[in-house]
């Protein structure tokens, strides 16, 4: 797993996602599961691409079922896109980066001195 995804389980699902500052994309996913690694790599370069702007975290269901169940994970790889613990976006399913990344995109606020920010 890439340096800048963060390991998420029941335990420290508070302080990681409902404490975070920043959106946290969160992948559910099983070591079984061949989509969960076909979409693996995608969500480690979002994290690097990412990194500072939103949180990226994977949580394996089997080894965590109590945020597994409260969200009602029922099919893997699903992955929620919360903001201060509230589901904001949701993709089910194995897909494109480029679809994960406008779904970020999406959600998140220009950075000062980006394209299309307006400047006093």
């Amino acid at each position: 797993m890439g340096k800048d995804v963060v390991v998420l389980t029941d335990a420290n699902w508070k302080q990681e996602v409902e404490g975070s500052e920043v959106p946290v994309l969160v992948d559910f996913w099983a070591v079984w599961c061949a989509p969960c690694r076909m979409v693996a790599p995608a969500i480690e370069a979002l994290a690097s691409t990412y990194a500072g702007r939103v949180k990226v975290g994977k949580l394996n269901v089997d080894d965590n079922p109590e945020v597994s169940q409260a969200f009602g994970i029922r099919s893997i790889p699903t992955l929620l896109l919360l903001e201060r613990g509230k589901v904001v976006a949701q993709q089910v399913g194995a897909v494109p980066q480029a679809k994960i990344a406008s779904m970020l995109e999406a959600r998140l606020q220009p950075v000062a001195g980006e394209v299309g920010v307006a400047r006093a």
